[in-house]
């Protein structure tokens, strides 16, 4: 009898944090994949700030897509607003996404469920709103559009973009 895949979403485990440096290098968009970024753009500061002490904040959480007890994504939120802002900061209230899946699993609604139920844990905790950053030529600036996030602001290269999680 053959095993079938089956992707479980699920709060991460303290011993499995590390895997966020893994997670956060594939979070970087690689406009062209024949010549990757450096994985040392993860030592970055402001890179960093993302992963840097995980869990150690009140505001820090994360879900990861675990296939067969493989991780294979995660997403996380954090408050980036101290010395280092984060690239999606809107304020000193309000979780900034960061979102990853390993390239073989993309493009197949994992990384839409793991923003849903993320987006629904941050509704339950009573966040009234929620942002993250994308590079405006990343194909995922549409899911977040489908999701409901707006663009509140833009640069040469990115989008910034807000989810309101209630009306206020």
């Amino acid at each position: 009898m053959k095993s079938r895949k089956k992707i479980v979403i699920r709060k991460i485990n303290t011993n499995e944090v590390k895997i966020l440096e893994d997670m956060l290098y594939e979070s970087i968009y690689q406009p062209d994949e024949a010549n990757p970024i450096s994985r040392e753009v993860i030592n970055i500061p402001k890179v960093s700030a993302y992963i840097d002490n995980f869990g150690q904040k009140k505001d820090d959480y994360c879900l990861v897509a675990d296939l067969n007890g493989q991780i294979i994504g995660a997403v996380w939120v954090r408050i980036l607003a101290d010395e280092i802002k984060g690239y999606g900061n809107v304020d000193d209230k309000t979780p900034e996404f960061a979102i990853s899946l390993f390239q073989e699993y993309r493009k197949q609604g994992i990384g839409t469920l793991l923003m849903k139920k993320m987006i629904s844990y941050l509704v339950e905790k009573g966040y009234n709103q929620t942002s993250l950053s994308v590079q405006k030529e990343n194909y995922a600036a549409r899911m977040y559009q489908k999701l409901g996030f707006e663009i509140i602001g833009e640069n040469d290269e990115d989008y910034l973009m807000l989810l309101k999680l209630r009306n206020t």
